[in-house]
């Protein structure tokens, strides 16, 4: 099953105030955009669709190999079809349709759409409506309305792909979201629990709300690592994934890619999951000479199984030989490769020990790392 979402984030957001369109604003420390984006990728998604209007801030996300872009339309309507169009080459058997401005949802509001989606062909998150509810006219009460049966709708929305896109394809009628489209094309739609938490920006205030929600609910953890390998017979060494010319290589069970060995154990340490020793253990000798990067695609892969991200990762090599700095630059981008991280998430440095101990002697090179993982 291939499942994909699409982030209407096109609209203009002017009622949220503060000159920029709401899903561009910053809101914890990072666009608003970018929280939303995030909630999806937890739960592991196979492509993602942000809706955008390619003049406005968005391009902020123009370099992300992670997404499809879509150009959005004069209406959400527009946008939405414009969206699914982009999806039509990608084998896509279910969607979601979120708003971007509600960057607060939760995987378990995610995943129980996904799950309802299994046999039913739409399906929505929905809070129920339990305070009294009014009708007002100039300012007065002028009324009251039953509550019964009434839910607060919410994003993400879910749909069986080709009948979502055939629903669209046929509206030619304003409507209030997608379960309208769906609804008005004969798609029954199931109510799945939502979140109150899971709020859409509109109002200035709502920023402050949904700032709170973010802190409170984030599980952010940190793990070091740190490798030491000695020197040998060799004409090179491999730091971070790049084959450095040096008159001697390193000593190792594996490829003995000191850096990206600490960077791996620092993923394991914060996911409290042991360390490379106990995955790959040295005495199996199907990892005699192994690349480096296949314990770190393995870590990283258990950091999303268990609904992290990856937020930053920085390594300090520490050596008096070969030089670091030339080779810096093709460190990051390899291990921006492996990881799947923009670039401005790696650190690659590195210091020497003025020549004191085994480092400062040239008998080998030491590794520290730190990595960052937030679930929310």
């Amino acid at each position: 099953m291939t499942t994909a979402v699409l982030i209407v984030a096109a609209g203009k957001g002017t009622r949220a105030g503060g000159g920029l369109a709401k899903q561009w604003r910053t809101l914890a420390g990072r666009p608003v955009i970018e929280w939303t984006i995030e909630a999806f990728k937890q739960v592991g998604l196979d492509r993602i669709v942000v809706v955008r209007d390619p003049h406005s801030a968005a391009q902020i996300l123009e370099q992300r190999t992670d997404l499809l872009l879509a150009d959005g339309g004069p209406d959400r309507a527009t946008s939405v079809r414009n969206g699914l169009r982009a999806l039509q080459s990608q084998n896509i058997e279910h969607v979601l349709i979120h708003d971007a401005a509600r960057p607060c949802v939760r995987p378990d509001v995610i995943r129980a759409v996904l799950d309802a989606l299994q046999t039913c062909p739409a399906a929505a998150p929905g809070v129920q409506v339990t305070d009294a509810l009014w009708t007002g006219a100039e300012g007065k009460v002028s009324g009251t309305q039953d509550r019964t049966g009434l839910f607060a709708a919410q994003t993400p929305q879910g749909f069986h792909y080709q009948a979502i896109l055939a629903a669209h394809l046929a509206s030619d009628t304003p409507a209030a979201d997608d379960v309208e489209v769906a609804r008005a094309a004969g798609l029954p739609v199931r109510i799945v629990p939502g979140d109150v938490d899971n709020i859409k920006i509109t109002r200035p205030e709502d920023f402050a709300r949904a700032e709170t929600i973010l802190r409170t609910a984030m599980d952010i953890r940190l793990g070091n690592g740190y490798d030491v390998h000695r020197f040998g017979p060799g004409d090179s060494v491999t730091l971070c994934g790049v084959c450095v010319p040096h008159d001697r290589g390193l000593q190792g069970h594996s490829d003995a890619d000191v850096g990206m060995h600490a960077v791996t154990d620092a993923l394991y340490g914060a996911l409290a999951d042991g360390d490379i020793g106990r995955h790959f253990p040295p005495s199996d000798p199907q990892w005699k000479g192994a690349a480096s990067e296949i314990f770190l695609r393995h870590a990283v892969a258990r950091a999303h199984e268990l609904g992290f991200t990856i937020s930053n990762i920085d390594c300090t090599l520490v050596c008096e030989f070969p030089k670091i700095g030339p080779h810096a630059a093709a460190m990051r981008t390899r291990m921006a490769e492996i990881t799947g991280l923009e670039l401005d998430r790696i650190s690659i440095k590195a210091t020497t020990s003025e020549r004191l101990g085994f480092t400062g002697r040239g008998e080998g090179i030491a590794a520290l790392a730190t990595a960052a993982l937030v679930r929310s």
